[in-house]
């Protein structure tokens, strides 16, 4: 009988709301804790669990820490909380699963890959900071059912995908890059449920400036915009006094007020505000909410009345995708299908592009 692993990395993704780049600082769990935050990675685990179980009644071995939901799931022993105790689950786990389903970002993938001597299969559910890598499906819904289609699938079909990362020298630098680190095996996907590896900025500032420039000029003084991170939004940043690439930042009255602002900073500073949000679209992947900018939650876009969000990217950065869709994931399965439906997408001047959004 086929059978699942699943390994839940507890820290994953906390750093997201706190404006941290990732979530692989040693006291990310006591800072989380003093900031009353709660784990992300156990629910959005127990959503892919779900998913999976209404579709698969193959067994599950569990790591050592269970999705949220789950008390009486076995366990493996052990300790968690390091990268080594990822790489020991994944070791624990060898000749046991046919699938290994983890949750957490490109950090995590890296560790398990690292340890997966055998070459069990791998399939990411979405729950870090950053994930830039393309062996996590869009949402944790779709892991759970890629997962329960493939131990179904008796020729178990799998695919190579890049395990990318963050390049910290080229964000020292000021450049946004992903460096390639390995390459796994993942199921095979055929219908758009995984997403792609990040791509590289296809947006050059030469051909974007007129547009940013456009934008700058438009934005009204009695409203505070909140800006997202990405080569594209940092060059209209420069335009307002220069802010974060990685980061999000604040502006008004023409100029960026804050900068790198967590999710407690953007609940304070929108109440009572008018407000606006501009993102751009993640190369390769077409993500526009949910990579890299979740200070920007579904409690800040509910208190802000679900605020107008202004999407710009080059047409070529459109036309890349596949499939012709953008992807919102706030965290909030209701909020996404509320605010799915068609955008859009500011491609020039004068140019916009409607594009579907789904969540």
């Amino acid at each position: 009988m086929t059978r699942l692993g699943l390994i839940v990395n507890p820290v994953a993704g906390l750093g997201g709301a706190m404006a941290r780049k990732g979530s692989d600082e040693p006291d990310m769990v006591q800072r989380a804790a003093l900031a009353g935050r709660d784990l992300v990675s156990p629910v959005r685990a127990a959503r892919a669990l779900r998913a999976f179980q209404a579709l698969s009644d193959a067994p599950v071995l569990c790591g050592v820490v269970r999705p949220d939901g789950s008390p009486d799931m076995p366990l493996l022993s052990g300790a968690y909380g390091t990268a080594q105790d990822t790489r020991d689950v994944v070791r624990d786990m060898q000749g046991q699963v046919d699938l290994i389903l983890f949750a957490g970002g490109d950090g995590t993938a890296r560790d398990i890959c690292a340890a997966n001597a055998g070459g069990i299969p791998v399939l990411g559910i979405p729950s870090g900071v950053k994930m830039h890598s393309g062996v996590f499906a869009r949402s944790p819904e779709r892991a759970g059912q890629m997962a329960a289609r493939f131990l179904s699938d008796t020729a178990q079909r799998t695919e190579a995908v890049e395990i990318l990362d963050i390049d910290e020298e080229a964000r020292r630098a000021g450049r946004l890059s992903a460096r390639l680190y390995t390459v796994a095996r993942t199921p095979l996907d055929s219908s758009g449920a995984r997403q792609n590896p990040k791509a590289g900025g296809t947006d050059p500032v030469g051909e974007m400036d007129a547009t940013l420039a456009s934008y700058a000029r438009r934005m009204r003084d009695d409203t505070l915009y909140i800006l997202g991170p990405g080569m594209t939004m940092a060059a209209l940043k420069q335009r307002l006094g220069g802010g974060t690439l990685l980061g999000v930042d604040l502006a008004q009255c023409g100029q960026i007020i804050a900068r790198d602002v967590d999710e407690d900073a953007l609940l304070s500073a929108i109440a009572g505000r008018n407000v606006r949000i501009g993102l751009t679209v993640v190369g390769g992947q077409g993500f526009v909410l949910g990579r890299g900018n979740q200070q920007i939650s579904a409690r800040v876009l509910r208190n802000a009345g679900l605020p107008p969000i202004d999407v710009i990217c080059g047409a070529d950065k459109l036309a890349a995708l596949h499939p012709q869709e953008l992807t919102i994931d706030t965290g909030d399965p209701a909020l996404d299908a509320e605010m799915a439906g068609y955008w859009p997408v500011m491609t020039g001047p004068a140019r916009h592009q409607v594009m579907k959004v789904v969540p």
